[in-house]
């Protein structure tokens, strides 16, 4: 059993919004390895193991994928 917990529907829309407008955000990251405040280009919003993610794209190019419950906006 995942120890995720859903996001609210504002943000989810948010973050589909961003992606299919190529809108960057600010967001900061309150877990794993890339905690801390972020200026992230939304690309994805997918399910997988219980979770949702975020593949997204930093202003430096890198590419990372952030569970959606370690987000806040």
């Amino acid at each position: 059993m995942s120890d995720y917990q859903p996001i609210a529907c504002s943000d989810h829309e948010r973050l589909e919004f961003g992606a299919l407008t190529r809108q960057w955000l600010d967001v900061d990251v309150t877990a794993g390895d890339q905690a801390g405040f972020r200026h992230l280009l939304p690309l994805d919003v997918y399910t997988r193991d219980g979770a949702e993610w975020l593949v997204a794209q930093t202003e430096s190019g890198e590419q990372l994928t952030l569970r959606l419950d370690w987000l806040k906006f």
